[in-house]
């Protein structure tokens, strides 16, 4: 995709991603929305994330191909075998944009992320509340 003005939301920016990306990407946003209900969708580093807890994951367009960006390297390693038919990188999922990535595996994905970021924002929390019995 050209990088022009940074889209203000998730409508603006699938509007100038060109077919077929575009419908690839709308299916991931709805599969996306659907595994993470009380997700927030935000424009950050200018693309679409979807924010619950810290950021969760998010998508994006380029030229060559497609990308899902799962935000978290554990998440990739523990499905790294269910991952092996796409290109991947440290946190990211590339795929052509007229072979979508399968319903299953991103809610699966996402969900991963979900039980990560709340696993982590418990934790933050304990401490937090650790630090101020100590302060007292």
């Amino acid at each position: 995709m050209k990088r022009g003005p940074v889209a203000a939301d998730f409508d603006e920016y699938l509007a100038a991603v060109p077919q077929p990306a575009r419908g690839a990407l709308e299916r991931l946003r709805k599969t996306i929305r659907a595994a993470a209900p009380k997700a927030v969708e935000k424009i950050s580093y200018q693309m679409p994330i979807f924010m619950y807890q810290g950021m969760l994951v998010g998508f994006a367009a380029f030229k060559e191909h497609c990308s899902f960006f799962v935000m978290g390297t554990e998440v990739m390693d523990a499905h790294k075998n269910e991952l092996k038919a796409y290109p991947t990188a440290k946190a990211t999922i590339r795929f052509p944009a007229e072979k979508p990535l399968p319903t299953a595996l991103v809610k699966k994905l996402v969900r991963a992320r979900i039980r990560e970021n709340e696993a982590r924002s418990k934790k933050k929390q304990s401490q937090e509340k650790r630090q101020g019995r100590k302060k007292k």
